[in-house]
């Protein structure tokens, strides 16, 4: 499913993705729900109006790219690409549990200011 909003696109919906889409290429957006720093890994909880899909960024990723995903706020409206690949650590409780997103793109559409409640 292209979906296109002002002339940007997005592939899927958070909660579309699941392990038959491992090795796709994909495009989504929405909402930083909580971003992550492990050491060097950045791991970023994306939500839209459908789910929430978990996005990784390597140490291996150009310095740009883990700037860029270290440097996101909650509440950011971002857009992504990159592959779909299986969890190593998957989460029965999400839909999206098996499958994260290794990201090769950041886009930042629209930044907010930190919400004053969680």
């Amino acid at each position: 499913m292209a979906e296109t909003m002002k002339g940007l696109k997005r592939t899927h919906r958070c909660t579309e993705l699941s392990a038959a889409n491992v090795g796709e290429v994909v495009t989504v957006m929405g909402w930083v729900q909580k971003n992550r720093n492990k050491g060097g890994i950045v791991f970023v909880d994306l939500r839209d109006r459908y789910g929430i899909t978990q996005l990784v960024v390597d140490a291996h990723a150009a310095a740009e790219l883990v700037e860029t995903a270290s440097s996101l706020g909650r509440e950011w409206v971002i857009q992504v690409t990159g592959d779909v690949i299986e969890r190593q650590s998957k989460n029965p409780k999400m839909p999206t549990g098996d499958i994260e997103i290794s990201l090769s793109g950041i886009k930042v559409l629209n930044k907010a200011n930190t919400p004053p409640f969680t």
